[in-house]
């Protein structure tokens, strides 16, 4: 029996007719190809544009060279390397040293990498911090920095204690002895975020109305036997 068929006998179309049917069977890929080529682009356009901007918005407290914006005592802070480093290897570190940026921050992102070289080293890295008066000490929040310190957020010189740490039962960050590692400090508003080698370690609300909401950065040297504190890449973003 014969099958019908739907169109024209195949068989009996010359060449330019094959030309036009299989010209119009590709038409809409063909669109579909171009629209694509629009589409993807602008895509790609608008993120560039995007990472422009967030990347714009980053700025850097620390040159790598000099100690411009920032201010403290320069017989226990020296530039090695591309780094700030405070404290020594060959002495005992007599006191707590702090070394300040000229500059008050809010609401901000801080990013920077940290490490520790010493047996019992300790430090930590300030904010929304001020200096006490006539003193060697700062007061406000600290990321802390040390064995059984890491990840943890502190209070200098105020309430003097652990306000908040990673709760029980989670994985701790992994910490790198004696290399860097990745501290991000968070701060909006009441709310407060550490994070240590990526791994979110504090999510925390300041419930006090009356503790400030603003001030310096600082990185630290702990008083205590011979040891560093070594800080680089530091760099923020301030929040609206």
């Amino acid at each position: 029996m014969a099958l019908n068929t739907i169109g024209p006998d195949c068989s009996q179309l010359t060449r330019r007719q094959w030309e036009h049917a299989v010209a119009w069977l590709l038409l809409p890929t063909t669109f579909l190809i171009a629209a694509l080529s629009l589409a993807v682009p602008s895509k790609i356009v608008a993120q560039d544009k995007t990472a422009a901007t967030d990347a714009a918005d980053w700025i850097s407290l620390f040159d790598g060279k000099t100690f411009a914006g920032w201010e403290g005592n320069l017989n226990v802070f020296r530039i090695e390397n591309g780094a700030i480093v405070g404290g020594s290897l060959d002495k005992a570190v007599a006191r707590n040293e702090f070394l300040c940026t000229d500059k008050r921050f809010q609401n901000f992102e801080l990013q920077l990498k940290c490490k520790l070289v010493g047996a019992g080293a300790n430090a930590g890295i300030q904010f929304r911090t001020k200096r006490i008066p006539n003193h060697h000490e700062v007061s406000g929040y600290q990321a802390d920095m040390g064995e059984g310190w890491w990840g943890k957020l502190y209070d200098e010189s105020r309430r003097n204690k652990v306000l908040a740490q990673q709760a029980a039962g989670q994985t701790p960050p992994p910490v790198h002895a004696d290399q860097w590692n990745d501290y991000r400090i968070r701060c909006e508003g009441d709310h407060i975020q550490l994070w240590l080698n990526g791994v979110l370690t504090v999510d925390y609300r300041e419930q006090d109305a009356d503790i400030e909401r603003d001030g310096v950065i600082a990185v630290q040297i702990h008083g205590g036997p011979p040891s560093e504190a070594w800080y680089t890449d530091i760099k923020i973003r301030e929040l609206n």
